[in-house]
């Protein structure tokens, strides 16, 4: 038998999952046909490529050796047929910008100054998702061109090795959404021990959000009451003082609703564009930071925050 591209992403995917039951899941076949074709595999190549044991699959010393191999060739074709696609489909539909984010109030400025700044002709489209994973996914297999994306504290998302990215801000902490009426919306930042009792709302799709904000909560000495959600659900809850959530420093209170800095902001994300090539990141890269910057500028508990941690000048106009 000869080994084919599709032997070696078997492999590739028994060594990441550490598995043959996750690994045949990833690869969209049955753990069984899975192991006869690693049993193939490892035939042809004379040796044990993994030894299976009570806690998975780890690779042998031969299997080592493959794998330092395979890995190269796997992702050359994965980028040879994301590439050839990406090339297909810009010269199909002529001069296009294929933008997935999560939410994020610098989205709208962002596409503004885009259609200013970018080569005339060129249609831009948004595909907004709650996985940033998938986002990053999707660039790497060519079926966008940029990811605009947040990483939890704590939570590190799995960044495909061919993608170039740019961080756009470090840590940007977290703040709370709370009813207007609630007790701990008098002050102007709120400790976690002022919402010891509340409900909490959180989406559970979102990678990395409902365990970084256990963590915190729990470093606290809060065991949490929970409602899993999506944050439009949320913020009607919010207003009716059912539950509280958090929320990113650039959203905006209402009458019915507050914004709040944690103390000592002990949950953050870090703000990332993510690329095939350099090049791609540069021709957004600094209409997404303007935006982002404006839209923290319209957000007074965030302007607040940066006047008082001293980084007011991050969110100064560019000159």
């Amino acid at each position: 038998m000869e080994l084919e591209v599709r032997h070696l992403r078997a492999l590739c995917a028994i060594a990441d999952t550490g598995s043959l039951h996750k690994a045949a899941r990833q690869l969209g076949m049955s753990q069984p046909s899975l192991t006869t074709q690693l049993r193939r595999i490892e035939q042809a190549v004379g040796g044990q490529l993994f030894a299976r044991e009570r806690t998975g699959c780890r690779p042998t010393p031969l299997g080592r050796v493959a794998l330092s191999r395979a890995r190269p060739l796997v992702s050359e074709m994965r980028a040879l047929i994301s590439e050839t696609k990406a090339a297909a489909a810009r010269a199909a539909e002529g001069r296009q910008l294929r933008i997935g984010s999560t939410a994020s109030r610098a989205i709208p400025g962002w596409l503004r100054r885009l259609r200013v700044h970018l080569p005339p002709g060129t249609e831009t489209s948004l595909q907004m998702d709650v996985s940033a994973n998938a986002l990053l996914r999707m660039v790497a297999d060519g079926q966008l061109d940029i990811a605009f994306v947040h990483e939890v504290e704590g939570s590190p998302l799995r960044l495909p090795e061919e993608l170039r990215t740019r961080v756009l801000v470090r840590r940007e902490p977290q703040f709370v959404f709370l009813a207007a009426d609630h007790p701990a919306a008098a002050q102007s930042v709120v400790h976690l021990s002022d919402l010891a009792d509340d409900r909490w709302m959180v989406d559970p799709t979102v990678d990395g959000e409902w365990d970084g904000l256990l963590r915190v909560l729990r470093a606290a000495g809060i065991n949490p009451r929970v409602l899993h959600g999506d944050y439009l659900t949320a913020s009607s809850l919010v207003a009716t003082g059912e539950v509280v959530t958090v929320c990113q420093p650039t959203s905006r209170a209402r009458p019915d609703m507050a914004v709040r800095p944690l103390h000592g902001d002990p949950l953050g994300v870090r703000l990332l564009v993510a690329a095939r090539t350099e090049r791609e990141l540069d021709a957004v890269y600094g209409e997404l930071e303007a935006a982002y910057w404006e839209a923290a500028r319209q957000a007074p508990a965030y302007g607040e925050w940066l006047l008082r941690t001293g980084r007011a000048g991050d969110a100064a106009p560019a000159a």
